[in-house]
């Protein structure tokens, strides 16, 4: 990962980055998955539509209640000296919680004003049971999301679940005021399926002391063929250099557009699912100081502002954000900074570890790649493209480029090599055996390949591929490497396939030139491309090596 323009002068950077700037009026608009028309709509506010679903709601009041607690303690939570605080009754998000006793309510009645006024609270619940048709639609297979608009906000429990991520818009949490929750309740609906939902509705603005009451406005259930996810589909430009290329990419493959309008897309990485929801993928724009959060179901949304930096002199820099992005074996997300000089770690309670951030007491230039070994050992590359003038910049301490690992207890920050001017993308083959680094640098366009000894250092570095002949004005940027050992790197006119004997196999060339990647979805054969202004993907037949 590195600054895509720094072959290019400084003014000349500058001006590409106020032009596309522009770019940002133009951004993929956040919406509510899935997109488009539904193939069938059940009302659940209506009687014939409840019946349907074999659903019935149920309503209770919420109360304020006082409650014990504690104060903060050293780890951020409450863990501290007791204290008093409060809290509510009844807890009724668990899809095994038993409503029996509460007040039947009629579908047609939801819009009747409810719970108590001023700052107030209350529980809708109901079962749904999937039918085998709706109108004509066959519901086997189907995509259905369940959709409430609370007045005035809501929150979601589906079979007792409500997934908490960073970013979220809407979903499970509250999305807005009087705005609609949507939340995929199954990917692959069943006739007879039942799923339980648990819909906790807020009066607001709670700051206003409110005047007026929880009520209804509408719920339906809304079913989907075969949802709308990408913006567009392309065929992929496939350059084959060798047969072996048909073993990697499927025929026909495409590529998709999933989102666009960015500034600039680096460093992805996929967050896989877990009990707490889904799997999804980060990405960063360095240019905007941000990190985006795309989910399965095309949606959007802001993850992490402020990304790389903060300081009072940012619009000086060309890519002051964060820039390569990596998870650790317990799940954290790890990330490097250009603007901040360093590598840090977002712990579970949300507070940063810095990582790295000086070597031999002199500043780091700008973290760029980063990739964990399998013993915790975090290994990263520092070439200064996140400074205003790079090479040249007068905050440059460092004289060099380096390759660092930072020890497993985080605690130590060694130099492994200097062989590069501007090294990039890393990678370690599957069995770790081998470690390679590519180089920005358009007079030097190569991939090294380093022996990784015991100690985690390396040797016996050789230039293990040559682009410097190649057409393009790129040099290398990003690299991933699959479970058969293949290199996919981001090189001149586009994604370089290179296999673990060092052959190219072809290049897939796409819309808009990839700079980085992600293996992502649960079975880790595709591979996310951060081009440019745009996200994309395509399906390979190749699982990657990932977190």
């Amino acid at each position: 990962m590195k600054n895509t323009w720094q072959g290019f002068s400084f003014a000349a950077l500058l001006a590409l980055i106020l032009g596309l700037a522009a770019l940002q009026a133009q951004g993929q608009m956040v919406q509510d998955p899935p997109f488009g028309r539904p193939d069938a709509v059940v009302d659940l506010a209506s009687r014939e539509g409840a019946q349907l679903v074999k659903a019935q709601w149920r309503y209770h009041d919420v109360k304020i209640v006082d409650a014990n607690s504690r104060a903060v303690g050293p780890d951020l939570k409450p863990s501290g000296a007791p204290t008093r605080t409060y809290d509510y009754t009844p807890h009724a998000g668990a899809a095994d919680f038993d409503d029996s006793s509460w007040e039947l309510i009629d579908a047609t009645t939801l819009d009747q004003r409810r719970s108590t006024a001023k700052v107030c609270f209350n529980w809708y619940r109901i079962n749904v049971t999937i039918p085998e048709k709706v109108a004509g639609f066959a519901t086997a297979g189907s995509t259905v999301a369940f959709e409430i608009v609370i007045d005035d906000y809501a929150e979601v429990w589906v079979n007792g679940k409500m997934p908490r991520i960073l970013g979220q818009l809407g979903g499970p949490v509250i999305k807005g005021f009087n705005a609609p929750n949507r939340v995929i309740i199954t990917r692959n609906a069943q006739p007879g399926q039942q799923i339980q939902l648990a819909v906790f509705g807020i009066n607001g603005p709670i700051s206003f002391s409110p005047q007026n009451f929880i009520w209804i406005r509408s719920a339906t259930l809304d079913f989907y063929r075969s949802p709308k996810v990408a913006i567009s589909e392309t065929p992929a430009q496939i350059i084959r250099k060798d047969p072996t290329l048909d073993e990697v990419v499927p025929p026909g493959a495409k590529i998709e557009k999933l989102a666009g309008g960015f500034l600039f897309t680096e460093g992805p990485i996929w967050v896989p699912k877990s009990d707490e929801g889904d799997g999804y993928l980060l990405f960063s724009d360095p240019n905007n100081n941000v990190i985006y959060r795309w989910t399965q179901d095309g949606q959007l949304s802001v993850f992490m502002t402020k990304s790389g930096y903060g300081g009072m002199d940012i619009g000086e820099y060309g890519q002051p954000g964060s820039n390569g992005l990596t998870l650790d074996k317990q799940g954290r997300l790890t990330i490097n900074q250009h603007g901040n000089r360093r590598v840090v770690r977002m712990e579970k309670n949300g507070q940063f570890t810095v990582l790295a951030d000086r070597y031999d007491g002199k500043r780091l230039n700008s973290p760029n790649d980063l990739v964990y070994k399998s013993d915790g050992v975090l290994y990263f590359t520092d070439p200064p493209f996140g400074l205003p003038k790079f090479f040249d910049d007068l905050r440059k301490e460092l004289p060099f480029s380096g390759v660092f690992p930072v020890s497993a207890d985080g605690k130590q920050v060694q130099l492994l090599t200097t062989d590069l001017k501007g090294p990039n993308g890393l990678a370690f083959s599957p069995d770790e055996r081998y470690f390679y680094v590519d180089d920005w640098d358009t007079e030097k366009k190569i991939i090294m390949r380093y022996e990784v000894n015991a100690d985690g250092t390396l040797s016996n570095g050789k230039v293990f591929f040559d682009m410097t002949s190649a057409e393009g004005e790129d040099a290398l940027d990003g690299m991933k490497v699959d479970q058969k050992g293949n290199l996919y790197v981001s090189g001149p006119g586009g994604l370089w396939i290179i296999s673990a004997e060092g052959k190219h196999l072809g290049t897939i060339v796409g819309p808009e030139h990839p700079h980085n990647f992600a293996w992502g979805d649960d079975d880790g054969k595709t591979l996310y491309l951060c081009a440019r202004t745009g996200l994309y993907r395509i399906q390979l037949n190749i699982p990657g090596i990932r977190p």
